[in-house]
């Protein structure tokens, strides 16, 4: 990529939608119906791309524990530094384990810039297995390679980037291993102390023991719907949380207690955001958790946490009920320059949105805003993205259910199951786009882990997921780049190198957008580091504002429309 002061990267490689009107009356209308709706259909290429090795995870057919339910995650990151934006699963394992060489290992799904896909996990020394959970980015140690963070049913790993193509396994020299067996889940890199180094935040779910934990239908916490189910959560013993200061000098320090991490007890927790929602300078955590009630770290910016979740109104839901929450996104849908907050659920339950008040407190409004109209998927992945580059972000939720014995056994459940897209009508309401949005939208598949990127640089967003029992899927956007769009690449110099927690604003004559880097988010994934913002039919950006985490504003007028920007820290930027 290039910077700021060199030429400007501009759209590559579009692909104009065409209305043909062929044969028949009925797909000349159908045409019709089509073109007067937004512009931008997902369409599965996977298998054409490469990839299309299986991620495992337990029993296909049932689930004896719950072990076997969570799946796992997807990061998205030019780990080669080469332009092209490529894809790292995490895989699973099975209760019966493997033959020797046989157990199935990670994928590092190297970008080829043409459309397809190279695993190369074993070169790059990534090949690892075990029972694989989430995985988050963050160059940790400023050396301009982003290292990767694996969490583990077991121990957790940290790889370091030798910027060579190749990783090493540095979790003892870092200071993460211990031979204590834990269930980590969520994870995301965040500078939370503001020393320009990133620190690392890790939730843990289930305290959980295989030769002490009921079986399927043992008791009340193993039945659902009269179906002898896995046991879990209720019942089991909750974990906690972990915070992990950076030294600086490559090693981290455990610094869950004196942070106040430790404080809330025993959690649930599953997928981890973070983000200043109160935009007092320090970055904040919310982790949705699992049959109680979400948390929300509040920073106090003394290198201490205020959990703050029922406060601030995002730990339960608009009725007080406590929820099984999976996957978390953070995005300004209104244009108000907040974030607001998406937590996914379990089944016969709503996704929450979260409308960020500015004033420290949020305020559900799933209904209202028009999310409350499907009930019956388990949701898992969640991400705001302009898939129509209209400048106002959508909402897309990928679901899957945890019991494969519902399989015809409960009329209104399936294994597998359809996402589900809305698209935001101007930042006031959201509509149920999923039937327009393509067969990569309602293709059912048991998914998971969910990631955001543009891996084409074709100027609009594509979606990578990872299914459970299968083949990942990688929905590619056809069309979304009819509109005008902006991409925007962060590089610290006195803020951490990956410019994670800075505050990105994009002012054009009639709309001002908000965002914010970040690692980690969705569901145990990380979403591609570029900030993307579609700017509709405006050619001209007035002015891109970039707060930086060392408190520099640094602003650029006068930004063409249509490009891939590259945003250095400047050293003479005024705090």
């Amino acid at each position: 990529m290039k910077s700021i002061t060199a030429s400007r990267v501009t759209r590559v490689a579009l692909r104009p939608t065409l209305i043909i009107c062929l044969g028949s009356l009925l797909i000349c209308l159908s045409s019709l119906v089509q073109s007067k709706t937004p512009s931008g259909q997902f369409i599965d290429v996977a298998r054409e791309s490469g990839l299309t090795d299986l991620i495992v995870c337990g029993g296909n057919q049932s689930k004896k524990y719950i072990l076997e339910t969570l799946g796992s995650g997807v990061a998205l990151f030019d780990y080669d530094r080469d332009g092209s934006l490529d894809a790292f699963f995490v895989n699973g394992s099975r209760l019966e384990g493997f033959a020797f060489g046989q157990a199935p290992t990670h994928h590092l799904y190297r970008n080829l810039g043409n459309g397809k896909f190279m695993d190369v996990a074993k070169v790059a020394g990534l090949a690892a297995s075990g029972w694989g959970q989430g995985v988050c980015v963050g160059d940790y140690d400023n050396d301009g390679f982003d290292d990767l963070f694996i969490t583990y049913y077991g121990h957790n790993t940290l790889y370091r980037n030798r910027g060579n193509g190749t990783f090493n396994d540095v979790t003892k020299e870092a200071g993460f291993y211990s031979a204590t067996v834990r269930w980590g889940t969520g994870c995301a890199f965040l500078d939370y102390d503001n020393d320009s180094y990133l620190d690392l935040f890790v939730a843990n779910y289930v305290a959980f023991d295989p030769e002490n934990t009921p079986l399927p239908g043992s008791n009340n916490n193993c039945v659902w719907r009269g179906i002898p189910v896995m046991c879990g959560p209720r019942g089991l013993k909750a974990e906690t949380n972990l915070l992990y200061r950076n030294n600086r000098n490559g090693t981290f320090g455990d610094k869950s207690e004196i942070s106040g991490v430790l404080k809330p007890g025993g959690r649930y927790a599953l997928s981890v955001t973070p983000l200043d929602f109160d935009k007092d300078g320090g970055t904040d955590i919310y982790v949705a958790v699992d049959s109680q009630g979400s948390l929300l770290y509040h920073n106090k910016k003394n290198g201490t946490f205020d959990e703050i979740g029922v406060v601030a109104g995002v730990a339960y839901s608009e009725d007080g009920r406590e929820q099984a929450g999976m996957g978390t996104a953070a995005g300004d849908f209104n244009g108000d320059g907040f974030l607001d907050l998406i937590k996914t659920n379990f089944a016969n339950d709503t996704a929450n949105l979260y409308r960020n008040n500015g004033d420290g407190t949020f305020e559900e409004i799933t209904k209202m805003a028009g999310l409350g109209q499907v009930t019956k998927y388990l949701g898992w992945g969640a991400a705001f993205l302009d898939f129509d580059n209209d400048s106002w972000p959508d909402v897309l939720l990928v679901n899957g259910h945890v019991y494969p014995e519902v399989e015809g056994r409960v009329p209104d459940q399936k294994f597998r199951q359809a996402r589900v897209l809305y698209r935001n009508e101007g930042g006031k309401k959201f509509t149920n786009f999923s039937t327009f949005g393509g067969p990569g939208i309602s293709d059912e598949r048991s998914s998971r882990g969910m990631a955001v990127g543009d891996y084409d640089n074709d100027g609009d967003l594509d979606v990578f997921i990872s299914n459970m029992g299968d083949a990942p899927s990688l929905l590619r956007n056809d069309g979304g780049n009819q509109q005008n769009f902006l991409s925007i690449f962060l590089v610290g110099t006195r803020s951490n190198r990956n410019g994670i927690g800075a505050k990105v604003t994009v002012v054009t004559a009639d709309r001002k957008q908000f965002s914010e880097v970040r690692s980690g988010s969705s569901f145990l994934s990380h979403h591609d580091f570029r900030l993307h913002f579609g700017l509709g039919k405006a050619t001209v950006i007035d002015r891109v504002q970039v707060q930086w985490p060392s408190g520099a504003l640094q602003i650029i007028k006068d930004v063409k429309a249509n490009q891939f920007l590259t945003v250095k820290e400047s050293e003479s930027a005024a705090p």
